[in-house]
């Protein structure tokens, strides 16, 4: 029996079209079968880079259906690319019952890199990088959204989600009850001639998007500052040894010795020290 043939996950550009990669045009035009999440959104696409591979829908209401007859196809032989409407599939868009498929039944699966909204808007916000979660779409209901900003609230690393227009101004308007001191940054039209990113406190964002009605149009992606660090609580040794070197050395040297000694923060040790300092002249 032969091998089967590959499913490739091709990402689409988000808003300029030159951001599709050559990798990308080369796949969609050498597989059998292109699998779009709408195909006559796609079309336009396909036909503006003169693409004639035949494309058959997957969408989230027909996708245990179609990933029957698509890993047939693949066993057969017959190679397929999954695209979504716009960006990187499977990310808040259909995908993962054909990618968990073709897994379980030893199809080979091949990504390509390509364009997100998520990281995209992420890398350009100013805000943390090194840790984040992804929350796709909040929940619709007020309750469960809200539950899921208490959650957002208490992380101590950036979070990132999507946000519909019709939604956009309530879940701001919510994030400014829950977390009001909070930097956040809204990004929407990315790589779009009206590519704009917009940041400041829940009640700053609102009274920008608040402002036109045209600026609560399009695709949102929010994003949410980590949560201050709570305070270091520092060992009753550090702050013993501290002292003794504060009578002999500068407060600064002393708290970098300490710090070095306990693997705790200098700037940390160095404000007990100034606290100790004043309480005792008080």
């Amino acid at each position: 029996m032969s091998e089967p043939a590959t499913l490739y996950i091709v990402p689409t550009p988000i808003g300029n079209l030159d951001d599709i990669s050559a990798r990308a045009l080369a796949t969609l035009s050498q597989v059998a079968w292109i699998a779009a999440e709408d195909t006559r959104h796609s079309a336009r696409l396909l036909q503006h880079f003169g693409i004639n591979t035949r494309t058959l829908s997957l969408h989230e209401h027909n996708e245990d259906k179609r990933t029957a007859m698509l890993c047939s196809r693949l066993h057969g032989g017959e190679e397929v690319a999954l695209i979504s409407d716009a960006g990187t599939p499977l990310i808040s868009d259909p995908g993962f019952v054909l990618v968990r498929r073709c897994r379980e039944e030893g199809i080979p699966v091949v990504a390509l890199p390509g364009p997100c909204a998520a990281i995209t808007a992420l890398s350009a916000s100013g805000l943390p990088t090194d840790r984040f979660l992804f929350d796709g779409f909040l929940p619709v209901k007020m309750q469960a959204r809200s539950a899921a900003l208490e959650v957002i609230r208490e992380r101590t690393f950036t979070s990132v989600f999507y946000e519909a227009p019709r939604r956009i101004l309530d879940t701001v308007k919510a994030m400014d009850e829950h977390f009001a001191d909070r930097h956040i940054v809204i990004a929407k039209e990315i790589s779009k001639a009206f590519e704009t990113y917009v940041s400041g406190t829940p009640a700053e964002v609102v009274e920008w998007l608040q402002a036109d009605t045209v600026h609560q149009k399009g695709e949102f992606v929010v994003m949410v500052a980590p949560a201050p660090a709570p305070d270091e609580e520092l060992p009753p040794e550090a702050l013993s040894l501290l002292k003794s070197l504060s009578a002999h050395l500068p407060l600064k040297k002393a708290a970098a010795v300490v710090a070095d000694h306990y693997a705790l923060k200098k700037n940390a040790l160095y404000q007990a020290g100034l606290d100790a300092k004043q309480a005792s002249e008080d």
